[in-house]
């Protein structure tokens, strides 16, 4: 059903393109953070997706290794369309429980309009931020990693890396959501718990992202569920917010 990607000898490949990539994330990742303005953000994005492809294909990998191949794009957009119904089944099981709405309400959703949340929703998560990581830990580097040293690793390591790139972006976000801050506290000690516990949830999240890119033979089923855990978790949030302040 999709192409395996055979594991060759460590010796023969050579170190550095694998740590070249993870460089190249750890400055991509300040930036997105700490440097780029918003309104840069999409081009920014874009621009290190492609010069991310670029640094895959001058590894030697092909486009199918990569899981942009265009043979596998029908399996993609079918496990992708299937997950993002699943995920919509999900919230909205979620969204109807009282115990469990609380976990939507981002504070951070009660600023934004019904545009800028369309704006994040349809463009800025799955062009910039799904688009990017997809590419980054599924394709480029996942393919990388699995040449050099089998996919076992290859799901293992990607998967670590792509936890650690929520650390930054994590910072704070038990203040603007009641659920998370109810679990892990307050202040200094709460801002670690909210870090420890994004890194783990998103290492997970990576072994399961690496799992539908090996199933389904392209990053596009990844890229599914990633933009539905997002995208549609911005829209219930957005709309439980506005209830409940309609409710006041």
């Amino acid at each position: 059903m999709f192409e395996i990607i055979a594991p060759a000898q460590v010796a023969g490949l050579s170190w550095w393109p694998p740590v070249l990539v993870i460089l190249a994330l750890l400055v991509i990742n300040v930036v997105n953070n700490r440097v780029a303005p918003q309104s840069h953000y999409l081009l920014w994005s874009f621009v290190s997706a492609v010069v991310l492809i670029a640094l895959g294909l001058l590894d030697g990998n092909s486009w199918s290794d990569m899981g942009l191949g265009w043979g596998y794009l029908i399996p993609g957009l079918l496990w992708a369309v299937g997950c993002i119904g699943a995920v919509t089944a999900v919230y909205l099981v979620g969204a109807s429980i009282r115990r469990t709405r609380a976990a939507f309400q981002d504070e951070r959703m009660a600023e934004l309009t019904g545009g800028r949340l369309a704006f994040q929703a349809l463009l800025e998560v799955p062009l910039g931020t799904v688009l990017l990581e997809e590419i980054a830990f599924r394709a480029v580097l996942f393919s990388m990693l699995a040449r050099r040293f089998g996919v076992g690793w290859a799901i293992v390591i990607s998967s670590i890396l792509f936890g650690l790139w929520h650390v930054l972006p994590s910072i704070g976000t038990h203040e603007q959501n009641p659920a998370l801050g109810s679990v892990v506290g307050e202040g200094r000690r709460g801002n670690v718990l909210a870090v420890a516990l994004s890194v783990l949830t998103t290492t997970v999240a990576g072994v399961l992202f690496a799992g539908l890119r090996l199933v389904s033979g392209s990053v596009l089923a990844p890229m599914g569920l990633h933009w539905a855990t997002n995208g549609l978790g911005y829209a219930f949030g957005w709309a439980l917010i506005r209830l409940r302040d309609r409710r006041r």
